[in-house]
């Protein structure tokens, strides 16, 4: 796994518009070695970790000191990506990817039985967003996995907006840091469960869904 010098993470000052360079290469094989590393989305910084192993996304609850029977969402780079971590993707997931990807929604999809069991807390349903945020959807792409996206900062406090902000709360667990400047914060994703008909709002927040995309059916 890939270490910050003298045990602090690497900074990796990227292009917010124009992400694409070696410090975007070098958070990718970051993810790709099991470690952990911070981002910006677009509303605070996210924690990431290649959610398909197990052992990173276990460095994610200890990092955070998350309950562990709170599942974790996963970002992707395509509707594509969404088959290795969802059984399968209903039309209606479909339409409303096209709707509102990329964007703050995050649809629940019946997970795959090979996901590490601590990604899905047990709940048999998995979390997907395709996000607007360049660097999010660039590093996505970069490491070739899906990647976790909680928020970078200890369970239930602030948020982080900048890296320095990250650094402080969760610097000693991180190998990397992408800086792509200050985040604006605000509301998070919307959470569509699409596992239930109708589909149910698990969390409100940056999308205002219609009462049509509701219709599972």
């Amino acid at each position: 796994m890939t270490s910050a010098a003298a045990g602090r993470p690497a900074r990796l000052v990227v292009d917010p518009r124009d992400p694409a360079g070696p410090g975007l290469a070098t958070a990718a094989r970051v993810l790709r070695e099991g470690g952990l590393i911070a981002f910006p989305t677009e509303t605070f910084y996210g924690l990431g970790a290649d959610a398909l192993s197990e052992p990173a996304v276990r460095r994610v609850f200890a990092a955070k000191g998350r309950p562990a029977d709170k599942p974790l969402l996963v970002l992707v780079d395509s509707v594509a990506m969404v088959g290795r971590v969802a059984r399968d993707v209903p039309p209606r997931a479909r339409a409303l990817m096209a709707r509102y990807w990329p964007g703050p929604l995050t649809l629940v999809l019946a997970a795959r039985d090979e996901l590490p069991p601590a990604l899905t807390a047990g709940t048999g349903t998995i979390g997907v967003r395709l996000s607007g945020h360049p660097v999010a959807r660039a590093l996505v792409a970069a490491a070739g996995v899906p990647v976790t996206a909680p928020s970078a900062n200890p369970h239930a406090a602030p948020p982080p907006c900048t890296a320095d902000q990250v650094l402080a709360a969760l610097g000693d667990h991180l190998q990397a840091i992408l800086d792509a400047g200050p985040t604006p914060g605000g509301p998070p994703s919307t959470v569509l469960d699409l596992t239930r008909a109708p589909a149910v709002v698990v969390r409100a927040g940056a999308v205002a869904l219609r009462a049509e995309d509701l219709d599972a059916r």
